[in-house]
């Protein structure tokens, strides 16, 4: 006859068995992610996750725009966390933030992300060259049983911001942890989808630019952006020469220095994706968000543009021209996603955040609802399904000081952090 435990042997068991997953965790947070170690039963208690900015989020050349990405290095990540509520204890050398069913779950993806995408293209825009790009893509999607996305079987496409497969701009081991984090997010989100990488020899915006345009040549519907700088008085220029696509969805992030505008994400013609800190909860979807602030100089961007005119979409009334974001996505590195990555550092899995992260999430999305409309800008979509079930309400947190205006801090409704909110499902990215 089979026994069971009392309620106070059960308790102390659980205990015990989150004890040692901490532990576990932890041993691994203090290794780097990045190489395989051996959890050490007698590890210290479990410390917040760290980050730095990656390579690339400090541009080396004056006229270089900043990759948004930030990589997790050290300490416990949410994904971490909640494996040690769940008494699992992370083997070595396994990843240490969200992968693809956790996102997929917290957007409302999964039916879509299974059934959708054949034949979409998402182009990955991106300075500078990764020669491991492939064999990256190749891990991930391998470790978490995606389907091959490669060179030969012609879902995966490497080219210059000429089109050139062989001619390849040079290498950069910064550059390439942003474009891992932006090639892995595409796959999570939308795991039948071609990707078409594209990279611009530097990164400056007229590169760059060059690079949407040749993405767009090239049959691109979906083009993930996950950059940006300061706004000048040239950007109502290069909004024409570079992002005004009709018919093609163009993700841009929203900036990772908290309150204050940047571009291209303040660019008319393209969706400005900001970012939130994304943790499960025992609610109705299982997941809740709040606007990503770390502190007063890290957080997502969103503001009010110095130049651009006000899309016909948007009607929020304390911002006469552009205002930053429309929607927004997971970017908080603490809440951060899984990334395999090799070229310039320890090959592995390591966990990212940033917008970078929460861009190429959205343009997944665009992809798994389908090819835009003719004509249209794919921005106004998700205004359509404001205050709706398509779309996550994000309404706490804040990113800055703006005398507590939406621009800077959460509300019901549209607010800068976050825009309308993030996705429930594809419904709000259609049109």
């Amino acid at each position: 006859m089979r026994t069971s435990p009392t309620a106070g042997a059960t308790a102390t068991g659980r205990r015990r068995r989150i004890g040692a997953a901490f532990a576990a965790a932890a041993a691994l947070a203090l290794a780097g992610f990045g190489t395989a170690v051996q959890a050490d039963a007698a590890t210290a208690a479990p410390a917040k996750a760290t980050w730095a900015k990656t390579p690339c989020a400090t541009p080396k050349h004056k006229g270089e725009l900043a990759c948004n990405s930030l990589r997790v290095t050290g300490g416990l990540t949410a994904f971490q966390k909640q494996q040690a509520a769940d008494g699992i204890t992370p083997k070595a050398a396994t990843p240490s933030g969200y992968g693809p069913s956790d996102l997929q779950s917290a957007y409302g993806l999964t039916s879509a992300a299974a059934s959708k995408g054949a034949g979409e293209t998402i182009a990955i825009v991106d300075a500078y060259n990764d020669p491991n790009a492939e064999a990256d893509l190749a891990k991930y999607r391998s470790y978490y049983g995606l389907p091959a996305c490669t060179k030969a079987s012609g879902c995966f496409k490497q080219v210059s911001q000429t089109g050139s497969t062989t001619s390849l701009p040079s290498s950069d081991a910064g550059w390439s942890e942003e474009i891992s984090l932006d090639l892995d997010m595409a796959s999570a989100i939308c795991p039948n989808c071609n990707i078409l990488l594209v990279e611009a020899k530097s990164a400056t915006m007229a590169n760059l630019g060059t690079a949407v345009n040749e993405a767009v040549t090239l049959g691109a519907k979906y083009v993930s952006n996950s950059y940006g700088g300061s706004e000048s008085s040239s950007d109502t220029s290069y909004d024409t020469s570079y992002f005004k696509h009709p018919g093609v969805a163009i993700t841009v992030s929203a900036g990772d220095g908290g309150y204050g505008a940047e571009y291209p994400a303040a660019s008319q013609y393209v969706t400005s994706v900001g970012g939130t800190a994304l943790s499960r909860a025992s609610n109705t979807r299982g997941w809740s968000e709040s606007v990503w602030n770390t502190s007063s100089t890290e957080g997502t961007g969103s503001g009010c543009s110095a130049y651009d005119a006000k899309p016909s979409w948007q009607t929020d009334t304390g911002c006469a021209k552009r205002t930053i974001a429309d929607v927004s996505a997971v970017a908080d590195p603490a809440t951060g996603v899984s990334v395999y990555d090799s070229y310039g550092v320890t090959a592995g899995f390591y966990t990212f955040g940033g917008t970078s992260a929460s861009s190429p999430i959205i343009a997944g999305v665009y992809a798994l609802a389908g090819t835009p409309s003719s004509g249209s800008y794919p921005a106004k979509f998700p205004y359509a399904k404001a205050g709706t079930s398509a779309l996550n309400d994000v309404t706490s947190g804040s990113n800055g000081s703006c005398g507590g205006s939406y621009l800077c801090t959460a509300r019901s409704g549209y607010d800068g952090p976050t825009g309308v909110g993030t996705p429930e499902g594809v419904s709000a990215f259609t049109g």
